[in-house]
């Protein structure tokens, strides 16, 4: 989730809504100038007794962030404390109950990405070599329970933990216990950006079940593939969900404007604090009737902020967010960013990924929605067939993306390369979920703490 780094005091003030469209449309960009952003989240624990480590404890998470500088990583504060690192390769923050997240700097290719991966986790794993902790790619934890985890200093998510049970049961789950892998994407223009979000949306149940893990819960099988995904059902009704909207004529930045406006505020930022404004609505503070500010309006980057508490399956800022798939190893990192670059940033592929599924309806897209944390590639299609049945063709179509994009490596490999584990996951039939499964009840002998030998 975001880090907030100054209060922005002199920032605009937002005196009409056509002014909360402006960050939208000042993230459109010529192609050549488009870029990629990969997020990934992986568990810490330690390696003595597999627990996680708090914030404050010698060797824990502050320990952590603070050892990082040695490799040129600086840091940044809140309420005193080191929440967060900025750095060339972008920039470290935490979740809320210590899982440790590079949101990485805008790149243009691949090879680039995966090179920075790469580097922050040699980084991560040299310390944690010395500290005694280790890291594991997964969608959840896979044996703890919430009280068994610490909950970081950052003050948001003080507020997010109180208001979470008011309006869903697995909102806590979500915080505390979930990692994943994100890509953020750029568009042209607003026609560009709708085609972008109507394709990826309808889509995002493939990803999620390419990169189902997240089959445990407190030490048993969960029955999910992705209980990850699952827990989006009933985290948040007012801010999730596959947005039926985006697919109706006319969308565009003004009318997910209207969805944010609609979406329940969370806080806002003052002078290096949280003021909890849960539950509050944003169309009040734009007339200068919030209960937490009265008489006060909202500064840009109060929406911006207000941006980033919305989790729907695909999210829109300044540009798109693909939100759909669980945490895992290195080689499933690179192959998100490949596999929703392929389909994304070249017309024709585009183009064939959109005529793929633009006559489902939208009864159809819930229902694979709903059905895909359970039974992955097995899962319904709207119209019939099953979504094992669109896999290759939609990798088909990456592949063809990538392979247009013509960036090389040093070795003369196009980008295609990286989408290898989703074609042995697609040719076997088994997501990595299902892997983990046969081990549970094969090798590993119902014992969970197998799962930490697992690499990451």
């Amino acid at each position: 989730m975001s880090t907030r780094q100054d209060s922005e005091n002199d920032d605009p003030v937002v005196e009409n809504i056509v002014q909360l469209a402006e960050p939208m449309a000042a993230g459109e960009k010529p192609r050549e100038r488009w870029r990629m952003g990969t997020e990934h989240e992986k568990l810490v624990y330690r390696t003595r007794d597999f627990q996680a480590p708090s914030y404050d404890e010698p060797g824990g998470i502050r320990d952590l962030l603070l050892s990082m500088q040695e490799f040129g990583w600086k840091p940044v504060e809140e309420g005193g404390k080191v929440i967060a690192l900025s750095g060339s390769d972008g920039a470290i923050s935490l979740e809320p109950a210590g899982q440790f997240e590079l949101s990485g700097a805008p790149l243009e290719n691949l090879h680039q990405t995966c090179a920075e991966t790469g580097r922050h986790l040699a980084q991560v794993k040299a310390i944690g070599e010395r500290t005694g902790i280790s890291f594991l790619g997964l969608g959840m934890w896979p044996d703890k329970r919430r009280d068994e985890l610490p909950v970081m200093p950052k003050g948001r998510y003080a507020i997010m933990l109180r208001h979470m049970p008011r309006v869903g049961t697995m909102g806590l789950d979500m915080m505390l216990r979930t990692c994943t892998i994100q890509v953020n994407l750029d568009y042209s223009s607003e026609a560009d950006m709708v085609q972008k979000f109507r394709t990826s949306l309808a889509l995002q149940p493939l990803a999620t079940a390419l990169f189902a893990n997240s089959p445990f819960t407190e030490g048993k099988p969960n029955g999910f593939l992705s209980y990850r995904s699952h827990i989006w059902s009933d985290t948040d009704p007012h801010r999730t969900g596959m947005l039926p909207f985006v697919f109706e004529q006319g969308f565009g930045y003004q009318r997910y404007v209207e969805y944010m406006l609609d979406v329940p505020m969370y806080f806002v930022y003052r002078d290096g604090k949280y003021i909890d404004a849960a539950g509050q609505s944003f169309r009040d503070f734009l007339d200068g009737k919030l209960p937490a500010l009265p008489g006060e309006r909202p500064r840009i980057s109060d929406w911006t902020d207000h941006l980033s508490t919305a989790f729907p399956e695909v999210r829109l800022k300044s540009f798109l967010e693909m939100r759909g798939a669980d945490g895992g190893p290195w080689n499933k990192i690179c192959a998100l960013p490949a596999f929703w670059v392929g389909l994304l940033y070249d017309q024709a592929a585009l183009d064939a990924a959109w005529d793929l599924v633009k006559d489902w309806d939208m009864d159809g897209r819930e229902a694979l929605r709903s059905a895909v944390p359970k039974l992955g590639l097995a899962a319904p299609l709207p119209g019939g067939g099953r979504l094992a049945d669109i896999a290759a063709e939609v990798l088909k179509i990456s592949r063809a993306g990538l392979t247009a994009r013509g960036q090389l490596n040093a070795s003369g490999d196009n980008e295609s390369i990286y989408l290898a584990p989703l074609d042995e996951i697609v040719t076997s039939g088994k997501v990595p979920a299902q892997r983990l499964l046969d081990k549970f009840n094969g090798e590993w002998g119902g014992d969970i703490g197998r799962v930490y030998e697992e690499s990451f």
